[in-house]
């Protein structure tokens, strides 16, 4: 049976959250005030960036968690504290937002943060979630970034498009469900033969201490970015940042199997949801020519996609046949 949240108070809410937790609620988090601060706020709000309809709480926290993170991870910071406002309205229970908080809490135990705080509000319009993350960036790692060049070489975290066929095939089966209520049997969901790129929807992953590795190898990127929008759009604020152009072969972007087989049942270009799509939730480094052995040696599981190249270039996809069609991301044109 549901708790109400009134029944049980905020004060009360917020001790048991925290028992055996591990954490205090404490909104202060220590530096050593030898390195550079970084920061990410995010406001995500029901139905605007997430259905309730198919994110289970707990996965929602993670996720949500898992986005501010992999900012941080782009500009080559872990995660230090991170700060939770949680706002619902009276339609959610007490066991709603410990599923949520559970989700939140997973993320900042799996990448280390040392201090955590979260406070509750009420909402008039639904979940609102409000996350501020904070990091630290070896100050000599600031100091020695390179300049961004032509031929740089562009690596990704992991394959494209999963994602977004996870949220069409979401959106189909609710769109069933709903147009079957008030029959005798309403169609119930079936996601048998789509794990992969549900959950890759639902729950993507990211995995602890990218940035450490890459200043162990040596390397230190230009530029970073944590994909959420597709790629196209990350293109974009490249250019954008850089001033160059830029060059991504299709040969050599990584889409999973079940990707392809999903993209063919709904009818969906591939390359049109890894460019457009989103929630992808991997990250994108520029990285400097000369680190090519490197990661082609040491870095297996990462993929060398493209290159920055001379402005006139623009931004393109080069087709195996050597054509280039511009990308054109979606809030951009």
């Amino acid at each position: 049976m549901a708790t109400e949240i009134s029944s049980v108070g905020k004060n009360v809410i917020l001790r048991k959250l925290f028992e055996n937790s591990g954490y205090r609620n404490d909104a202060g988090a220590v530096f050593s005030g030898g390195g550079d601060f970084v920061s990410v706020n995010r406001i995500f709000l029901e139905r605007v960036d997430f259905d309730l309809v198919y994110n289970p709480l707990k996965h929602l926290g993670r996720k949500l968690a898992m986005n501010v993170t992999g900012e941080l991870y782009a500009r080559m910071s872990g995660l230090k504290a991170l700060n939770a406002v949680l706002g619902f309205s009276n339609r959610f229970s007490y066991e709603d937002v410990r599923d949520l908080w559970e989700g939140i809490l997973s993320v900042v135990r799996e990448h280390s943060a040392s201090s955590v705080s979260l406070d509750l509000i009420p909402s008039a319009s639904g979940l609102v979630v409000g996350l501020s993350a904070y990091g630290e960036r070896d100050r000599r790692l600031s100091s020695s970034m390179p300049e961004p060049k032509s031929k740089d070489l562009i690596v990704l975290s992991g394959d494209l498009g999963a994602a977004y066929m996870g949220f069409h095939v979401l959106e189909r089966e609710k769109a069933a469900f709903s147009g079957s209520k008030g029959t005798v049997a309403p169609k119930q969901p079936d996601l048998s033969g789509y794990r992969y790129v549900v959950g890759e929807y639902l729950s993507p992953e990211l995995a602890p201490g990218i940035p450490s590795e890459f200043e162990k190898a040596g390397i230190i990127p230009s530029r970073g970015y944590f994909m959420t929008h597709g790629l196209g759009e990350a293109v974009k604020r490249i250019s954008a940042d850089t001033g160059l152009g830029v060059k991504v072969y299709i040969e050599r972007l990584p889409i999973a199997s079940k990707t392809m087989e999903t993209a063919r049942e709904l009818n969906i270009d591939p390359i049109t949801a890894v460019v457009n799509g989103g929630d992808d939730y991997r990250l994108l480094y520029v990285v400097p020519i000369a680190f090519h052995e490197i990661l082609r040696r040491d870095f297996q599981n990462w993929d060398i996609i493209g290159h920055l190249a001379r402005p006139e270039a623009g931004e393109v996809l080069v087709t195996p046949e050597g054509a280039e069609i511009g990308i054109h991301a979606q809030g951009y044109e």
